[in-house]
Parts: structure tokens; C-alpha cells; sequence
């Protein structure tokens, strides 16, 4: 890559944009648009930087699979060493089906069924994160009916501002997660009664798209308390999971390195003690969030008198962020062209106000134009939708001068394959 990089592994090369050692414009051509495209060597990058933070520690890093479960993807953090942190049941499927090793696998999440408990019981998997009094109740009783003891950590609530957009940030009181840091030890102990379960750690996660390290060494001093008051009242820690949420570079955000952070984070449980516990991470967007972009065509070019509008074929039912969380993408052509920019909403084709993918956006454009969204390799195809009977993209994993397409181009037939006509 030349130095006028726009993502690591992502960027120009003798007037195109290149993924890794291939044209972006090829790969679109091949397989159409919307698409998205994923730099290997880029995710590989980014979970080196937390491998690099964690040498010579007893630690286990989880990808977060919910920021992108595509299997392909799941498969290249398996096979890097990474375990997964699940949040349902069809995410434990997946999980397994990428070859994760069950004893590396968490389930998570505020909302899990007897069904799901009694499929990740009969996997073995490592640690139930649990989320409340009335889950831990059911999973004691579910356990008991199996003959078995669940592993489990409880997920403490520390009360602490990630400083993040508000649909995204789980540390607060008035969030719906974890246990209130309060009621930790009451839980504990409650927990160690229980005859069908097994207490194994403390979890602990504060938000998405974190971007400073404070609220993280407040979160640690929080937990930190909280262990010693738990094994006071004699429950034995095991590992201590302080979660993901490291944000990354949307719009020149300025996120500490993952190794910054965890040198940082491990100087306060050395200081502190803890430094030989075992320790369990889940990052998700920080691992895949700027390995990939979506590309699309430019359909039609809009101008008004307030508004100049630029409708593209990818919408919010392929980059659902902008319409959630009103959130910035980097939108860059991948054939730039020379001359003066004009300004552009740039849109979808779903029929809602909300279907924008960037606001006041300077652009050199004409129709048939492709454009590449950045940053788009986190929470996009993983929330993907079907609205306006649109098909999900494909999606295409470059590694160095290879491309794999891991996805084929949704159909309207694939759509209608499990519904019934009257």
C-alpha cells in the first residue's frame, strides 16, 4: 500500500482502491453491489494488538461475534486462537459450526431460554454470563434436571459512563444489564447455594465504541473492589472478564491501542494484586469494524435547492448504523475522479427518511459510479435486514492477492423459501 492509506490494508494504489493486493473495482464487477469486503490481514492485525498486551498472561480473548458472525469471519479468529462470546442460541450453532472449541465459548446476553441453556449445557461451553437473580433461578434448575453444574459468572452492573452513544453504552443504573454492583455479593452467595451451578468468574462490560481509557480503569477499580468484598464472604474467583466495547476510527476518533489499554489496565491488577488471576476479553468492533467496506453504485443524482441528493443501491437495510445510531461511515469513491466536489446526502432506495448512509458529504460522482463505505466491517451485515423484500449482500474475504466470496447474493427465493402462501 502507498502511505495515503485510508484503513490499514485498505486504500489507493495507481488511481483505484485496493483491498489488500486486490482491486475493489474487480471484486464489484464480479459480484455486484451492495458488497462487502473484508481485509483478513487487517482483522489478524487488530487481534494482534491484543495478543501483544496479553503476552505472558493467563488470558483467553473471545470475539464478540455479534459485531459480524459471518462464518468465514468467525473461522479466522478460531483459527488465530480466539474463543467466541455468543449471545443466543443460533450464535452457539454458528459458533460451533466455525470450529471453536466449546470449553472456549461464552454465552452472554440478558435474555437466554431453557432451550438455549440445555443446548450450551450439552456443548460444554466455558461460562454462562448471567444477568439476574430470576436467570440464575432458571439455570440452576435447568442444570439440576440435567445431572449437571453450569459454569457461571456474574455480570456486575459497576455504574460507570462509557461516554458512548446511548444505545450502545450498558454500564449505568438505567441500563438493562448485568446485576447492580450493590447486589453483587447478596448474588454470589446466592449463586454458590445453588446446587446446580458452579461460580467460575465476574464479567463485567460498559459499553461500545468506547474511545477513552478512563471509563475502563473505573470499571476495573469497581470489579476489582467487588471481587476481594465476594471472596471475603467466601466465593472463590476463578477469571475476571472485563468485556469489549474499545471503540475505533470513525470519524477520526482517537481510540487508545488495544495493547496502550491493556498495559495500562494490567499495571492497576498488578498494583492491586490480581495480577496473576485469569482474565477473559470480548472484543467484537475493535477486531472487525475497519477490516471492511460495502461498496455500491451510484443510481441517480438528485439536486435540489436545499438538499442534493446521491441515491446509491446499499441502504439502511445493509448499513443500518447511520439510521440507529445517526453514526459516521467514510464514504470514498473507488475510482476517484478529478475535477470540483459538490455536496451530497448520500442515500438509499428504501422508502424511509431514515435510509441515509451520510449527510453533507463532498464528492466528485456520476451515475454508475462505485463508492466504498469504511469502516463498514462491524454491525452492518450482522444486523442486515430483508426490508423492502431487499436481499442481503454478498460478501467477499480478500486475503493478500486471494479473494473467497463467503456469501452468495441473497434471492428473493431464498426469502420466500420458509413462507406459505394462503
Amino acid at each position: 500500500m502507498s502511505s495515503d492509506f485510508l484503513r490499514p490494508f485498505i486504500g489507493y494504489r495507481n488511481g483505484q482502491l485496493m483491498v489488500e493486493d486486490v482491486s475493489v473495482n474487480d471484486l464489484a464487477r464480479a459480484h455486484g453491489t451492495p458488497l462487502f469486503i473484508y481485509a483478513k490481514a487487517a482483522m489478524l492485525q487488530a487481534l494482534a494488538t491484543y495478543q501483544r498486551g496479553f503476552a505472558g498472561r493467563d488470558a483467553q480473548i473471545c470475539y464478540a461475534m455479534k459485531a459480524n458472525s459471518s462464518l468465514a469471519i468467525l473461522q479466522t479468529f478460531v483459527r488465530a486462537g480466539c474463543g467466541l462470546d455468543i449471545v443466543s442460541g443460533g450464535e452457539l450453532d454458528r459458533a460451533l459450526a466455525a470450529g471453536c472449541e466449546p470449553h472456549k465459548i461464552i454465552f452472554s446476553g440478558v435474555g437466554k431460554t431453557r432451550a438455549e441453556m440445555r443446548r450450551a449445557l450439552d456443548a460444554g461451553i466455558g461460562c454462562f454470563n448471567v444477568e439476574s437473580r430470576a436467570e440464575l433461578e432458571v439455570l440452576d434448575e435447568v442444570a439440576r434436571s440435567m445431572g449437571q453444574r453450569a459454569p457461571v459468572s456474574v455480570r456486575v452492573n459497576p455504574d460507570v459512563d462509557a461516554k458512548t452513544h446511548p444505545y450502545i453504552s450498558t454500564g449505568l443504573k438505567g441500563n438493562k444489564f448485568g446485576i447492580a454492583h450493590q447486589d453483587a455479593v447478596e448474588t454470589y452467595l446466592f449463586a454458590a447455594s445453588c446446587k446446580g451451578l458452579r461460580v467460575v468468574g465476574i464479567d463485567c462490560h460498559i459499553g461500545s465504541q468506547i474511545t477513552e481509557m478512563a471509563p475502563y480503569l473505573d470499571a476495573m477499580d469497581r470489579v476489582l473492589d467487588l471481587v476481594t468484598a465476594i471472596e471475603a464472604a467466601g466465593v472463590p474467583i476463578q477469571h475476571i472478564d472485563f468485556g469489549g466495547g474499545l471503540g475505533i476510527d470513525y470519524q477520526g476518533d482517537t481510540p487508545p491501542a488495544a495493547d496502550t489499554l491493556w498495559a495500562a489496565l494490567l499495571a492497576k491488577l498488578d498494583a492491586r494484586g490480581f495480577g496473576q488471576r485469569k482474565l477473559m476479553i470480548e472484543p467484537g468492533r475493535s477486531l472487525v469494524g475497519n477490516a471492511g467496506v460495502c461498496i455500491t453504485e451510484v443510481l441517480y443524482l438528485k439536486p435540489g435547492e436545499q438538499k442534493n441528493f446521491l441515491i446509491v443501491d446499499a441502504a439502511m437495510n445493509d448499513l443500518p448504523r447511520p439510521a440507529m445510531y445517526q453514526a459516521h461511515h467514510g464514504i470514498v469513491p473507488v475510482l476517484p475522479r478529478d475535477g470540483a466536489t459538490t455536496t451530497w446526502d448520500v442515500v438509499g432506495p428504501v422508502c424511509e427518511s431514515g435510509d441515509w448512509i451520510g449527510r453533507d458529504r463532498e464528492l466528485n460522482v456520476a451515475q454508475g459510479d462505485l463508492l466504498a463505505v469504511l469502516s463498514a466491517g462491524a454491525y452492518c451485515m450482522s444486523m442486515a435486514s430483508n426490508y423492502n423484500t431487499r436481499g442481503r449482500a454478498a460478501e467477499v474475504l480478500v486475503d493478500g492477492a486471494q479473494a473467497m466470496l463467503i456469501r452468495e447474493r441473497e434471492s428473493v427465493a431464498d426469502q420466500l423459501r420458509l413462507e406459505r402462501a394462503l
